[in-house]
């Protein structure tokens, strides 16, 4: 057997350099994160649910598995019960704008997936409701805190350049997504 000395430092800036030059909108959002060294974390609590979760999903370069389903089961369409991978990435925009506002209260979250079923309703009741929202591919949360108001929200996630922030400051939440990097609402 070969022993090819690879290291999990080694990897992992290999792993970086493909995945800034893949996807350069994401670096600005692991920048952000950097400060918060081999660790990444997440913490959220559903009114919808009354779920709460505090949980490392990153260690030293590496997505823990368990952790992401754990992220995957809180983040679900709680109306119908299904569930959807949550995008790494959208994980990574929370937890950066998170830190970038130096909180330590958890999110609230009110959507993370949503299947299509229920998007369907909320798009019945609301025009603020995309059609083929993100939501649906579990790539976007829509988010509150107590401490901090909308528009710090908004600034934090739209620092991170990273994906879609959207305002919504009449239902008192931010939208985070991590599709094309964009801005809406007043």
């Amino acid at each position: 057997m070969t022993n090819l000395n690879f290291t999990r430092r080694g990897i992992l800036g290999a792993f970086a350099a493909t995945a800034v030059a893949a996807a350069p909108t994401m670096s600005n959002a692991f920048g952000f994160l950097r400060g918060a060294g081999d660790v990444r974390q997440i913490k959220m609590y559903s009114g919808r649910t009354g779920e709460s979760i505090d949980t490392v999903y990153w260690i030293d370069g590496e997505y823990i598995d368990e952790a992401l389903a754990e992220i995957t089961h809180f983040m679900r369409d709680w109306r119908t019960g299904t569930r959807k991978n949550i995008d790494q990435r959208t994980i990574d925009i929370a937890a950066a704008s998170h830190r970038l506002m130096g909180v330590n209260e958890p999110y609230i979250m009110l959507s993370g997936y949503r299947s299509p079923k229920t998007n369907a309703m909320l798009r019945s009741r609301s025009g603020g409701v995309a059609k083929n929202s993100l939501h649906m591919v579990g790539q976007a949360a829509d988010l509150r805190l107590k401490s901090r108001s909308v528009n710090q929200m908004y600034s934090a996630a739209s620092a991170c350049k990273a994906g879609g922030v959207g305002k919504y400051s009449g239902s008192n939440f931010v939208h985070m997504d991590c599709g094309p990097v964009r801005t809406w609402g007043s």
